[in-house]
């Protein structure tokens, strides 16, 4: 007689990962499919141009760029070694992260961050100004979040040669 933990590993087996991951694949499916739906109800042209338009934009103007930036930033933070090869250093992500995150915020909100919100106050009886000040602040907190973990992982990282160069100076110390 198999057991559960036997039927759990011979469907992980044949399906890739446990039978969770396929429930929640499943949900957000239809809650997609949902919302398709309801969005399609409206006004089907508007958001097939809406997509197309998105789509195109992301694809034309948005994916150069931001490679291109990512490939500069790779070349600041990935200083050769000593015989002129290239090391990999993951510090690269510490700006990634923190951009990619603005850069997001920034696509969402850039009406109101721009002050172009024309018809927000009407729409939900609040203030449209302040926008740019807050993500600017976001922004700020994003990277000096992210340079803190880079910091504290550096710090972290050298500390077992801190420790050796502590204990060496001891050792000395005893001999003397």
């Amino acid at each position: 007689m198999r057991t559960a933990h036997d039927l759990s590993a011979a469907f992980r087996g044949r399906y890739g990962a446990s039978p969770l991951h396929l429930l929640l694949v499943l949900a957000s499916f239809a809650l997609a499919i949902y919302a398709g739906i309801r969005l399609l109800a409206g006004n089907t042209v508007g958001v097939a141009v809406w997509f197309v338009g998105a789509a195109l934009l992301h694809d034309l103007v948005l994916l150069p760029f931001y490679s291109v930036t990512d490939r500069v930033a790779q070349r600041l933070f990935r200083p050769s070694s000593a015989r002129g090869e290239e090391t990999v250093r993951p510090s690269v992500n510490y700006f990634r992260v923190p951009a990619f995150v603005a850069g997001i915020l920034l696509l969402v909100w850039w009406p109101l961050i721009l002050r172009q919100g024309g018809r927000y106050t009407a729409e939900t009886s609040l203030p449209a100004d302040g926008f740019l000040a807050r993500w600017l602040l976001i922004t700020a907190a994003l990277f000096l979040g992210s340079a803190v973990v880079l910091l504290v992982r550096l710090w972290l990282r050298l500390r077992p040669q801190r420790k050796r160069r502590r204990a060496q100076v001891r050792a000395r110390r005893a001999t003397k």
